[in-house]
């Protein structure tokens, strides 16, 4: 087995494959805004950003970008996919100042033939012009061989012809493309290794796809068998079932095979919200890595084990990603649940009012209802028969909303015994709620964290007056672990308010 490299090479294509995920179209603000991060915080190596030629705003976008990356020094980690057009792709990369190219070729036989309807011969002659053209303007040029994952198993002298020829070029890296997701990790080491024995002297990089959900495996057998680069994307975007997943290649090269990369594990998670925000697809709460579930211990043994000397945690600590681990309340808790969720919160009780709130967790746990962290104190108070929502009470809030009509909202509430009422108006009931909230608390000189996720939920096949329960995330850019407080009403509006409640009662006591 050959061995890699000490330090792979990683370059991000969410920018330019990822926005084949179906919905996803990226303005250049945002384009902009990823490509400093995964750069300068994420440290990738290298963004592959758009393709050329695809339309005016790509072209605008490609352009702030590169104006943007010559202030840095960093142009030369900004790469564009383009087309082998003689010359078309070539002023277009002039125009926009990139000067790093990545040729779509074919990689296989039957893309050849059936797709372009051309000889070997013809497409070779074709690749040598678009280089020289590029060449002639300073552009370093990759090539993609499409499909040659299919093109190696049914075609692999095409694949060595390929190689041959355009090796001969003034090619700096060769990206082998799994374009259609068809291989296995066994497929893609005796392949990759197979290449490298033939061509020692080649630069291979391997573009995986997900389609059989062993993108992660085929990348690690790729850098085994010797490719120098992988091409991943943030939260695994890209068409059908997706690139290769950033977030869980990098940390499985670091663990499983001991190879370090430039990338940054702390800003994993971070890359992976402002992915999400901007392209609009959500993750499941279960995704390796960056899912929000990842690191919560729901078994109460599994939280007693981890008491007793991390028994249950693996190397996937969420330290390393800029994480805490938690411990979820629910029927499955055990006492050591509720015992490291008091802890976070500083408070520590007798072991009979412990008992006692781990009883009501297991029965609200029963009854399909969220318990969070931040519910565990009212739990306590209503055992210990205090009431600790007395020094902010919100009394009385009608809000008028529909068709037609400004939303407003009238607001009564108490503060250590103080009465306070303010109105609001705003785009929508709960943002003229929030309003009028906003002038009674810089009355008080009191601050909340921003808004950063709402969420509503409704049992399935529910009636109109069913329950509904509002999940609301608070957090700065300075917080470690976000604030959720969540709202149970028929209305959900008043559900939102309740919400809101309990994060005042979390700041002011």
């Amino acid at each position: 087995m050959k061995t890699p490299q000490a330090n792979l090479q990683i370059l991000d294509v969410t920018l330019r494959d990822g926005e084949q995920t179906n919905g996803v179209s990226f303005s250049w603000q945002q384009k902009l805004n990823i490509t400093k991060f995964l750069l300068c915080d994420l440290k990738v190596n290298r963004v592959e950003i758009a393709s050329a030629r695809v339309s005016p705003g790509e072209f605008e976008a490609v352009k702030k970008i590169i104006e943007w990356s010559k202030g840095e020094g960093l142009t030369d980690k900004i790469e564009i996919l383009g087309f082998v057009d003689i010359d078309k792709t070539a002023n277009w990369m002039k125009e926009t100042g990139v000067k790093v190219l990545n040729l779509l070729t074919k990689g296989s036989y039957n893309h050849l033939t059936n797709q372009l309807r051309k000889t070997p011969e013809e497409h070779f002659a074709e690749i040598s012009e678009t280089v020289e053209n590029c060449k002639k303007f300073g552009i370093a040029v990759n090539v993609y061989m499409e499909d040659w994952s299919n093109g190696y198993i049914h075609s692999r002298d095409y694949v060595i012809q390929y190689l041959e020829t355009v090796s001969k070029f003034p090619i700096d890296k060769f990206y082998l493309a799994d374009t259609l997701g068809v291989l296995s990790p066994d497929e893609v080491g005796f392949a990759i290794k197979d290449l490298v024995n033939l061509f020692p002297n080649l630069w291979f990089e391997f573009h995986g796809h997900n389609d059989y959900d062993l993108a992660v495996a085929n990348c690690m057998a790729a850098v085994q068998s010797g490719a120098k680069g992988l091409h991943v994307a943030v939260n695994g975007l890209g068409e059908r079932a997706g690139n290769s997943p950033l977030e869980a290649v990098v940390t499985a090269i670091h663990d499983k095979l001991k190879i370090k990369t430039d990338v940054v594990e702390k800003e994993i998670t971070n890359a992976s919200r402002l992915v999400e925000v901007f392209s609009g697809k959500r993750i499941s709460d279960n995704r390796p890595i960056v899912g929000e579930d990842v690191f919560t211990q729901t078994a109460g043994v599994h939280a007693d084990g981890d008491k007793k000397g991390n028994l249950y945690a693996n190397l996937i600590l969420p330290e390393r990603f800029g994480r805490t681990r938690v411990y979820a309340l629910g029927k499955l808790a055990g006492k050591a649940s509720i015992t490291e969720n008091l802890k976070q919160l500083g408070m520590v009780l007798s072991p009979e009012i412990e008992k006692q709130v781990l009883q009501k967790v297991i029965e609200l746990g029963d009854q399909n209802k969220t318990v969070t962290k931040e519910d565990l104190p009212y739990i306590i108070a209503d055992i210990s028969g205090k009431n600790m929502s007395a020094s902010f009470q919100i009394e009385a809030c009608t809000v008028t909303s529909g068709i037609g009509v400004k939303p407003t909202a009238d607001l009564h509430v108490q503060f250590k015994g103080t009465k306070y009422q303010e109105k609001g108006e705003g785009d929508g009931g709960y943002d003229a709620f929030m309003n009028a909230l906003g002038k009674i608390l810089n009355k008080l000189n009191v601050t909340i964290p921003p808004l950063y996720d709402y969420e509503v939920r409704i049992p399935p096949g529910g009636n109109t007056n069913a329950l509904v329960e509002t999940v609301i995330t608070w957090k700065r850019e300075s917080d470690v672990q976000p604030i959720r407080t969540i709202g149970i009403d028929s209305d959900q509006q008043v559900a939102a308010i309740k919400a809101t409640e309990k994060l005042l009662h979390i700041i002011l006591g």
